[in-house]
């Protein structure tokens, strides 16, 4: 027993040694002002500032505009001369289970992303939010600082939240707590056409009995939450309808999931009828184009699914997916864009691809930025580089759209110089170091 504890010891050892050499150390509050100097800065808002300045103090913005605009001493200020690059504010990667799911479906030990049940709107994603994943610093070199990490499930898998990506515990990284609940929409047919269907609701729950069944529930759940939200000090604290009072007062976003034209319908009809605020549609892809006047009328803002997948039917146009984001943009509905496969990091490069298919790159780039911000509820803190907003900051030596050229050589979080640093970087040191000898 003594041998085997002693054994366990050494290796509990080894692996927090080996962690700390994975894990960047978590940068600490910005204690100098800090002036980015000569690069070109794309705002998030659409402009295009060359040899600008950016200067932030205490974690928020506080200078933008031009070098020959702007006459200040320097003196008092960490000066970073970032002449030929370009600064862009930090992306957003919105509807996604960074932090939840380490290696992917069948590892149960890495994967903390659902309950059991049906209707859990008060299973909170953020405290079970894993800020040493390794999979973070990664996303992090590709310049995407903030998350909204969601449960997955069906009906009502739980809430989401909006998270800063460094930081030593859930607490710190919370950037928005508690900021929606999902609602997956039961479904009649299993069919979810040739690419298919998002995570929730699973195909098991499908048929009418199942779907009149599901949507019972939802009816019932939301029909008490409504009575419940109306009474200001319940006597009895019921947590599933606590964490629904946000829908009513428009404090929570309710991101729908559905990608069924009919089911976008009733889903959206459904959150009127109990009077929720604001809705969004998220991992949206052509199904909510066959219904874009509803949402347009509705004013529904869209989470579009990655574009770099295959079109959902076999007579679809090959290349729809690439094309969405321009078409709903053209129709006056709010697009963000996310990515559903696992290769998270490839969001600025989703964003790239839809450049050529209607949409200029500073419109581009506001899909993974300033809108998602706006979706998301946080456009007052973050998403463009404005006087005012969080530092939330990131400087390539290229394109950051661009997957050849995007190299992000410095990142800031609320003004805090972050390392960027990550596992697949440290590998390839290794094996350089190691071939190198063999020169």
């Amino acid at each position: 027993m003594k041998n085997n504890i002693f054994i366990s010891a050494i290796l509990i050892i080894a692996c927090s040694v080996q962690v700390a050499a994975q894990s960047p150390v978590v940068a600490p509050v910005q204690k100098k002002p800090v002036m980015l100097v000569g690069g070109t800065i794309h705002t998030g808002t659409g402009d295009v500032i060359e040899n600008g300045i950016v200067a932030f103090s205490g974690g928020k913005i506080t200078i933008v505009g031009k070098s020959a605009d702007i006459k200040l001493d320097k003196a008092d200020y960490e000066v970073i001369d970032v002449s030929g690059k370009q600064i862009y504010p930090g992306l957003i990667f919105p509807n996604t289970s960074i932090g939840l799911v380490e290696i992917g479906s069948g590892v149960e030990v890495a994967t903390d992303n659902r309950e059991i049940g049906d209707l859990n709107p008060n299973v909170r994603a953020i405290v079970a939010y894993n800020t040493d994943s390794h999979v973070i610093p990664v996303l992090r070199s590709n310049g995407i600082l903030l998350a909204q990490i969601v449960p997955a499930g069906t009906l009502l898998p739980g809430t989401s939240s909006v998270v800063q990506l460094d930081a030593w515990n859930w607490k710190d990284a919370a950037y928005k707590i508690d900021n929606g609940i999902q609602l997956g929409w039961p479904r009649k047919s299993s069919f979810v056409g040739r690419r298919g269907g998002n995570e929730f609701p699973p195909a098991a729950s499908t048929g009418q009995s199942a779907y009149d069944k599901n949507v019972e529930a939802l009816e019932k759940i939301f029909t008490d939450a409504v009575s419940y939200a109306a009474i200001e000090k319940p006597k009895d604290v019921n947590l599933r309808l606590e964490s629904m009072k946000g829908l009513f007062d428009g404090t929570k976003i309710m991101f729908i999931i559905t990608n069924e034209p009919k089911g976008i319908i009733e889903a959206i009809s459904f959150g009127k009828r109990y009077g929720v605020k604001k809705m969004v549609l998220a991992g949206a892809d052509e199904s909510a184009w066959a219904v874009k006047d509803f949402l347009k009328e509705n004013n529904i803002p869209v989470l579009l699914d990655d574009p770099l997948s295959l079109p959902k039917y076999d007579y679809s146009d090959t290349r729809l997916p690439f094309k969405l984001a321009s078409m709903f943009k053209k129709e006056g509905i709010l697009v963000g864009l996310t990515y559903s496969k696992q290769a998270y990091g490839n969001l600025p490069f989703a964003a790239g691809q839809i450049v050529s298919y209607g949409l200029t790159k500073e419109e581009a780039l506001q899909t993974i930025t300033l809108n998602s911000a706006k979706i998301l509820g946080i456009e007052d803190k973050t998403g463009s580089i404005e006087v005012g907003k969080d530092a939330n900051i990131v400087v390539s030596t290229g394109d950051i759209l661009d997957m050849s050229t995007n190299n992000i050589e410095y990142a800031f979080i609320t003004g805090r110089n972050i390392n960027l640093d990550n596992k697949h970087k440290q590998l390839y040191r290794r094996f350089q170091a190691k071939y190198d000898k063999l020169k």
